[in-house]
């Protein structure tokens, strides 16, 4: 159960950068666009961790993961994709206002 344990402080800290920044504006779509990207994430973490899984790519030993597998590879792997899905939008919303606005401006 060692993987499932490893996921706690980037949950933590994901949940709380989140928290700090739910005060800024325009949350709701940051929000949405998370679930988006965490949806598209899951997906492409389904298909590429069950290749790189069953071409032996990457083992996992016996008794260090949670167990629930989708296809073969463990549920743990998946909660680093939705960590970064609602995290990078955070801490992007987070940034002095002069930066996130020279940043949209390039783009």
């Amino acid at each position: 159960m060692t993987y499932a344990l490893t996921i706690i402080p980037f949950a933590l800290i994901t949940i709380s950068v989140v928290w700090i920044s739910s005060r800024r504006p325009r949350m709701r779509e940051r929000m949405a666009a998370s679930g988006v990207a965490a949806i598209i994430l899951v997906v492409l973490t389904a298909i590429f961790d069950n290749v790189m899984i069953g071409a032996g790519l990457v083992v996992y030993p016996e008794g260090v993961s949670s167990g629930i597998l989708i296809g073969v590879a463990p549920i743990e792997d998946f909660s680093y994709a939705i960590c970064a899905a609602f995290l990078m939008p955070a801490i992007f919303a987070l940034l002095p206002e002069g930066r996130a606005h020279a940043r949209s401006i390039d783009e």
